[in-house]
């Protein structure tokens, strides 16, 4: 058996310290359920055990006026910010660091950045406390609402350490994913202004010239010239309605997308997305699957783990199959049933899941399934970014082409046609 101290808030929001006996870890946070306490920390003290604590031996503190948290307004940070707070927070707590104690190595550091900020903030509210969770929202808006919610996934297991660890690869990944896509789009890029620097050229320096020179000839122009002219008169008129149209049907598509007709049609819509939705799919199935493998493994039910996986999703099409799952699993079905019954999930994913409820190995084949599609992720964002620049380098040539033989074709039917009447 052994001894642990923990750091627990309880129903009424008071902070609660004291000490469990138990012979695992996962075992002292059930006994923390029982008692309705919601964990902070939970640290095995290395020794002679004692005897089982009981709620007298329980220190509780009840905030004060004067320990309040200060109105601080809440930080910026970057993701590469984020990115090192998870990580730094997860490897000092498996040091065996307390929380706050973690906190605080960061606060000390010595240069000055807005993440010591946002560690002394999060540090306050514990104290005061708060769980993680919900300081670190308060902090800073940066962490994003399904941050703040694998978090309050992590405190209730008592997984905090490895979904910060999960949550700091996740966006190590997509932060690279991002860098990787900018800097393939570097030369398409270029590519793209020049060809539109050049249109523009054409079309307002040197087309009006030209069209002095056509209107001297009889002969019918191609379509593709008299159409370019058109889109030059009509933009040299109204520039200024379709710059405000832009803006305007802009405008229109954000307030839409905010809606919840809108959010549910987009969330729906992406990941259908040729290429791209491929990628949000084994993003998503990689992350559920990891996040659940680390609920269950430390202590949680299925059930309980699907309901706060369904808070953490920040797709509503999403949230929605994982609400219907996790009513089916309470009816008592089985979560491979569930999910094949719901739809939308893969027969692969579905199958290892189906190999770990017979064995009564779920959270392995979780973490097996996660690590499969990560891979699978990996090689889905390869790939797009892969075909992004030739893609564009062919639509911007074709452009290219098509108005340079439109003003080459119109030109040289203009100087035939002059030749001819010199001729006459």
């Amino acid at each position: 058996m052994g001894r642990f101290t923990y750091v627990a808030i309880s129903e009424t929001g008071r902070r609660v310290e004291g000490e469990v006996l138990a012979a695992t870890r996962p075992e002292a946070l059930q006994q923390l359920f029982r008692r309705k306490l919601q964990p902070v920390s939970v640290t095995e003290i290395r020794g002679k055990a004692t005897g089982q604590t009981s709620p007298r031996n329980e220190r509780t503190k009840t905030p004060s006026a004067h320990m309040q948290p200060t109105n601080m307004a809440q930080q910026r940070l970057s993701q590469p910010q984020v990115i090192l707070f998870a990580e730094e927070v997860a490897d000092l707590l498996e040091a065996g660091l307390p929380l706050e104690s973690a906190l605080k190595v960061i606060e000390s550091r010595k240069e000055v950045s807005s993440l010591k900020m946002v560690a002394s903030i999060i540090r306050q509210r514990l104290r005061d406390g708060e769980p993680l969770s919900k300081a670190m929202r308060a902090a800073s808006a940066s962490f994003g609402d399904l941050f703040c919610n694998l978090v309050a996934a992590g405190e209730t297991s008592g997984a905090l350490t490895q979904i910060l660890k999960r949550q700091a690869r996740y966006l190590t990944t997509m932060l690279d994913l991002r860098n990787q896509v900018l800097s393939t789009l570097i030369y398409p890029a270029f590519l793209a202004a020049s060809g539109i620097g050049l249109m523009a050229l054409f079309v307002t320096v040197l087309l009006p010239q030209l069209v002095v020179l056509f209107e001297k000839t009889d002969r019918a122009l191609p379509f593709a010239t008299r159409m370019l002219i058109g889109i030059s008169d009509f933009t040299g008129t109204w520039w200024w309605a379709l710059l405000l149209g832009l803006l305007l049907c802009g405008a229109g598509i954000a307030a839409g997308l905010r809606t919840p007709i809108g959010k549910s049609w987009w969330d729906r819509v992406q990941l259908r997305i040729p290429l791209i939705g491929a990628v949000f799919e084994a993003r998503f199935l990689a992350q559920f699957a990891q996040t659940l493998s680390n609920l269950t493994a430390n202590g949680l039910t299925l059930l309980d783990s699907l309901r706060l996986m369904e808070k953490a999703t920040g797709n509503e099409f999403i949230r929605r199959s994982i609400s219907e799952i996790a009513s089916l699993v309470a009816e008592g079905i089985s979560f491979a049933g569930a999910m094949r019954r719901t739809g939308g999930f893969p027969d692969l994913f579905i199958d290892l899941v189906s190999v770990g409820e017979q064995t009564g190995d779920l959270p392995g084949s979780l973490d097996r399934a996660a690590r499969r599609y990560e891979k699978e992720m990996n090689g889905r964002i390869k790939t797009v970014t892969a075909l992004v620049q030739p893609v564009i380098i062919i639509i911007i040539s074709g452009v290219i082409l098509v108005l340079v033989w439109a003003i080459v074709t119109s030109i040289f039917q203009v100087t035939s046609s002059l030749r001819m009447r010199g001729g006459v």
